[in-house]
């Protein structure tokens, strides 16, 4: 399928191009965003799983690259959640009509969930796979030894080992310190639609405890988290795919 360029015009950085690709765009009814995870790309396999999906159900699907992933413009350490918020929120007001449901892969989940504060009158739904809230201070800041602290104030940049890279994760200064004006789990979050979660409780990456975390905080009533007791982060598995799909299905269904 051909890929697409969105021009987004932004203050720090000039024009930018997201990268992104549509199917059944025109067609009536609820449509779909797929929103992936950090330094992955719209080609993923769960992306492309839903790709097939919607293009045989003839419902509108939307992916993208954020700034600095995949075919996206920019350099991917230029990168902040207060940037990669916007490209979210982009995409929806230029590219999708409509009511759409967001499904948020890892920090994708955290940007879907920014989404839904952002454009709730965009969003019928989420469906999140082990999302990573909070991620840049529970998951990273948290989690860094003293001396790699300190290195990243001194430096502005470290790499955070990743068996998902091998050269280990490129985070900044910046990207820290942006992240806790957007941190969620301390406070509840005015969310009121309906929210599916999937974990895996085998996920080394994120804790399936912050799945339960968020569920508590979320303000709605119509929270769904289910856990899989040998799913990995990944999610990724035939029939793992196959649960994001019935969650999607059972979602649409009410409003074709």
């Amino acid at each position: 399928m051909r890929v697409h360029f969105l021009t987004r015009d932004t203050p720090d950085f000039g024009p930018q191009k997201i990268a992104y690709q549509q199917t059944n765009i025109d067609a009536p009814g609820v449509g779909v965003v797929f929103c992936g995870g950090f330094r992955s790309d719209m080609t993923g396999t769960k992306a492309q799983a839903l790709a097939e999906w919607a293009g045989a159900r003839k419902i509108p699907f939307t992916r993208f690259d954020y700034f600095g992933h995949g075919a996206s413009s920019g350099a991917f350490t230029d990168g902040t959640m207060s940037y990669w918020r916007g490209d979210v929120a982009h995409v929806l007001d230029a590219l999708c009509a409509g009511p759409q449901i967001l499904v948020g892969s890892s920090f994708g989940g955290w940007l879907s969930l920014m989404a839904a504060l952002d454009r709730p009158e965009k969003l019928a739904g989420l469906v999140l796979i082990a999302p990573a809230v909070d991620m840049t201070e529970r998951l990273m800041w948290d989690r860094f030894s003293e001396k790699a602290r300190e290195k990243l104030n001194r430096e502005g940049l470290i790499y955070d080992p990743s068996e998902y890279d091998p050269e280990g994760y490129p985070i900044t200064k910046a990207l820290i310190e942006d992240g806790r004006q957007h941190l969620m789990l301390d406070q509840p979050i005015d969310i009121d639609i309906p929210v599916r979660i999937l974990h895996g409780q085998k996920d080394d990456a994120v804790p399936w405890q912050l799945s339960l975390e968020l569920a508590a905080q979320l303000r709605g009533h119509d929270v769904e988290l289910q856990f899989l007791k040998n799913g990995d982060h990944r999610l990724s598995e035939p029939d793992q795919i196959a649960k994001i799909i019935a969650l999607l299905d059972a979602l649409i269904a009410p409003q074709s």
